[in-house]
């Protein structure tokens, strides 16, 4: 049996969540429940999702970020040197409603001040079988600069950013890094919403209208998650995924890899890429031409989004068509995302969210043979 966790069929990391665990935290938010219950509460429905994962055939087991809000915010918020607010939501032009862009801000020195996922670990490597290899999913260090540039980052706790800023962030990480390693994690994969979002001009345009390049942010951010994995166990697997926005079933951002397909793919020194590819925001297969050996890119064929079943021979198709620019070898096959980046939830069942991961299992075990990767 492999030992490698990351699988042929793989998941981002979210589930929906159950209506008693909804009812819990409303409970806990108007003082109801202690923290204490809520925790308990959270642990109950944290052991169905892990069996739900391993009897539907999924290797790579997570707490479905179930103890979470939102799956960024409430990890930065726990970083010293960092403020969050919530993000707010409006109603477009089609009646969706769309989550606003969170405030994250910088405003201090940035360190790691506590283990902030280890608890969370230890009770879902607790709840996993022998055959099942836990993943702790968290949200990518681009997220402290992004939104806000220059601009939400303190001047007088950092009066430039190079190259302290981004080492102080990456010691940070490193340091949470260790914690999970130490306690028997060997699989951390990051979201990272800013580099998919570099792929939308839209995006772009904003980026240059906070003052910076475009073209130049996907290789900064390279440099800056080295840091992070050079500094990182040597053992442990750290891998990334890119997100083009999820809230209820909707999306931020368009556009294909191009714009920082050589960044993400050749200058990073991660192992495992989870793209998206549901549909034609995200373009045709060629950036994957960058994918040196020894990396695994994991396609993210099927839909978290909406209900409908795809057809098991076009996914296999597509698949096809992405190994022309890279070797089967290296590919994987995932939902594009997750099934609830924020608490609220995609507009599909648990039902549909069953019949998608296992839609992924019966394709990958048809197109490798396994579901692991050797």
């Amino acid at each position: 049996m492999s030992t490698y966790p990351i699988f042929r069929a793989d998941h981002v990391g979210s589930f929906l969540r159950p209506k008693y665990l909804l009812d819990a935290r409303e409970q806990f938010a108007i003082k109801q429940i202690s923290f204490e219950q809520l925790r308990a509460i959270e642990d109950k429905a944290i052991a169905e999702i892990v069996k739900f994962q391993e009897d539907v055939g999924i290797r790579s087991v997570t707490d479905g970020e179930f103890r979470r809000t939102y799956f960024h915010l409430d990890f930065l918020q726990q970083l010293g040197g960092v403020t969050t607010d919530a993000p707010g939501t409006l109603i477009d032009s089609d009646g969706k409603e769309k989550l606003l862009p969170p405030n994250i801000r910088v405003t201090g020195k940035v360190k790691h001040i506590n283990d902030i996922q280890l608890a969370d670990f230890n009770y879902l490597k607790s709840q996993a079988n022998t055959l099942s290899v836990p993943k702790v999913t968290i949200p990518s260090p681009t997220m402290l600069h992004f939104r806000g540039g220059r601009a939400g980052i303190d001047e007088k706790a950092y009066p430039v950013l190079e190259p302290e800023f981004y080492n102080d962030v990456a010691k940070a990480y490193a340091l949470e890094l260790e914690s999970l390693y130490n306690a028997g994690c060997r699989h951390v994969q990051m979201d990272d919403t800013n580099l998919a979002y570099l792929c939308d001009e839209k995006m772009r345009d904003a980026a240059r209208k906070r003052g910076d390049d475009p073209n130049q942010l996907p290789f900064k951010y390279a440099e800056f998650i080295n840091k992070v994995v050079d500094l990182k166990p040597k053992g442990l697997i750290l891998s990334i995924h890119l997100c083009r926005g999820n809230f209820k079933s909707t999306f931020a951002a368009s556009g294909n890899y191009g714009p920082v397909a050589q960044a993400l793919l050749s200058e990073m020194k991660l192992d495992g890429y989870f793209l998206e590819y549901d549909d034609e925001r995200s373009g045709g297969f060629e950036p994957l031409k960058y994918l040196p050996k020894g990396k695994i890119a994991i396609l993210g064929l099927i839909s978290s989004k909406f209900a409908q079943l795809e057809n098991p021979d076009d996914i296999k198709r597509r698949i096809d068509e992405a190994a022309k620019f890279a070797p089967l070898e290296q590919l994987a096959l995932s939902p594009q995302c997750g099934f609830s980046s924020t608490v609220h939830g995609n507009n599909i069942t648990l039902d549909d969210q069953r019949a998608k991961l296992k839609l992924t299992v019966d394709i990958a075990k048809d197109v490798w043979g396994s579901t692991e990767i050797n």
